[in-house]
């Protein structure tokens, strides 16, 4: 299975990551649909396409809105969106309002279950995640091949959400900053370094790539990776447009 990541940056834009957005071409999943979403036609294969949101803060949505550059791109005879009651009515009320965006592109908005099925015989499951606003996190498991997805939280090895991501084979996780803004990442409900580590090593995951690099961080190294692989030594930190197998 192949995942393709189109951005790895969190609030906004820089010149070197776009946000959040996740791509799986095989089955046609997307998770969130930030900024990089732009990049996703010369991804696609499928006729259908399933987008997983996180929550609804506009870094993970606002890509929502260039669904008619994609579908123009690449003809789609579906777009689903899935995600949390809350987030669905907060994207049709508020980013679909008639004055920010009169025209809505042509999607449906589908509440999460608790388990979704995904081409290929796979399967789809959430859990709660602490964040402002709220926020989810997914695990995707299919037969020989398993990962999950975690963004917009503050690491801890003892959060329930270990167990739910317990032994995939690919960890995304958010490491918005690195060691020395702890603080700041506990007043804005982010991740730092080690504790992504820590979580990735209490799992028992087999390779962890951190994602959601705050757009501010300079530098070919912006969270300490070293550090990072000191903990859990099959840790990668994600770029946009790399390309991962598990």
């Amino acid at each position: 299975m192949k995942l393709i990541l189109l951005g790895t940056s969190g609030y906004h834009p820089c010149p070197t990551r776009h946000t959040a957005c996740m791509f799986l071409p095989e089955p046609g999943v997307l998770l969130d649909a930030g900024t990089g979403m732009y990049r996703l036609p010369r991804y696609l294969r499928t006729s259908e396409l399933d987008i997983f949101l996180t929550h609804a803060h506009l870094d993970h949505i606002i890509g929502l809105t260039y669904l008619f550059s994609v579908a123009w791109l690449h003809p789609l005879d579906a777009v689903r969106v899935h995600g949390r009651a809350e987030t669905l009515d907060a994207i049709d009320e508020h980013l679909f309002a008639a004055p920010l965006f009169p025209k809505r592109p042509p999607m449906e908005l589908v509440p999460l279950e608790a388990s979704e099925p995904l081409p290929g015989g796979g399967r789809l499951t959430h859990f709660p995640l602490e964040h402002q606003g709220g926020s989810i996190g997914y695990r995707l498991d299919w037969p020989g091949h398993s990962m999950a997805y975690v963004t917009d939280t503050t690491a801890d090895p003892a959060s329930d959400y270990i167990e739910r991501i317990r032994g995939v084979d690919l960890l995304l996780h958010e490491c918005y900053f690195p060691d020395a803004e702890a603080d700041r990442a506990r007043a804005t409900g982010h991740s730092t370094t080690t504790p992504v580590a820590e979580v990735a090593r209490q799992a028992g995951v087999k390779r962890l790539v951190l994602v959601h690099i705050s757009p501010l961080a300079e530098g070919d190294d912006p969270i300490g990776l070293e550090t990072a692989r000191a903990i859990f030594a099959e840790t990668a930190l994600g770029e946009d447009r790399m390309e991962l197998d598990f």
